[in-house]
């Protein structure tokens, strides 16, 4: 079988793409916290889990040496918003500068395809954490060549997994205290763990057959209030004010400025290039939580349920 090497692998994705895959792939998983590798192993038995961080190079080089994966998923990251912006040098420290040593370990053991995990806040960032996964994004695609293939998964949010949205309300409900909302006009992209861990597949799969180079962008995602998703788990909501002032009531998957570099795949996925795309090929307007289609009442529940 091949080897699946996951970086920052035992988070709810990684875990979503493992369960997914669990018989088709021998996996692997490098990341820093002890508990959570246990209760990754816990639950998939099969699983060989290594501790380490994404800044360390000898340790990663030891790693992949030992590996040598066929397929390198790369989750590692700093999420949160405030904390990027409180912290912009250990944010960069990993998600810029740990995508290097990532994406130099892939070259110098020649894996053949490598994927590696961005975000809607690297569209037309505003906010430190958007431009350190934008410089990853970038970095991805430089790096790709026709025997170690790169590429991305653009991510909106994604419900259900850890310090996400979803099981945070959840928690405060059952405590008895009300959901924190920022502003009742906060839109966001939102889709389910399992949707994302096929999102990542698909992207892997067509890595090789359109030879890497590109950030795949799930099309066919819906768009949340925040303040309906909030009432579809409690009536005690607390409507607290922006956290900061990158903080944007509608998020983009594609910007104006990329629209000559999308190519559409099919109805739900587009692709961005580093070359301009023929334009009949292009997407022929932005994308994002300000014109997708709305969750109805019915879908966010269902999320909330998954």
């Amino acid at each position: 079988m091949e080897k699946v090497l996951l970086i920052g692998g035992s988070g709810s994705i990684g875990k979503a793409f493992i369960k997914q895959h669990y018989d088709k792939y021998d996996f692997y998983n490098i990341s820093r916290n002890e508990n959570h590798q246990f209760e990754l192993e816990t639950e998939f038995p099969k699983v060989t889990n290594y501790i380490s961080s994404i800044e360390d190079v000898f340790m990663l080089d030891v790693i992949f040496d030992k590996v040598k994966p066929d397929i390198v998923i790369h989750l590692a990251a700093i999420k949160h918003i405030e904390m990027a912006q409180r912290q912009p040098i250990m944010t960069c420290k990993i998600n810029v500068i740990g995508s290097l040593n990532v994406v130099s370990m892939c070259r110098k053991y020649k894996v053949p395809i490598t994927v590696g995990i961005s975000t809607d806040k690297a569209c037309a960032s505003e906010g430190i954490y958007g431009a350190s996964k934008y410089m990853m994004e970038r970095c991805f695609l430089e790096a790709n060549t026709f025997d170690t293939k790169f590429a991305l998964c653009r991510f909106a949010n994604v419900a259900n997994s850890s310090s996400s949205i979803i099981p945070n309300w959840k928690k405060l409900r059952d405590e008895g205290l009300p959901l924190k909302v920022t502003d009742k006009r906060m839109n966001r992209m939102m889709f389910s763990l399992s949707d994302a861990a096929r999102f990542i597949y698909r992207t892997i799969v067509e890595c090789e057959e359109f030879f890497g180079g590109f950030i795949a962008v799930k099309t066919d995602m819906k768009a949340v209030n925040i303040y309906d998703l909030a009432k579809c788990i409690s009536d005690d909501i607390e409507i607290i004010g922006k956290r900061t002032s990158v903080e944007k009531f509608d998020e983009d998957l594609i910007s104006e400025k990329e629209l000559p570099f999308t190519h559409i795949v099919d109805d739900g996925h587009v692709y961005l290039f580093e070359e301009v795309q023929p334009e009949e090929d292009r997407l022929k307007q932005t994308f994002g939580s300000h014109n997708a289609e709305r969750m109805t009442m019915e879908d966010i529940k269902r999320l909330i349920g998954e």
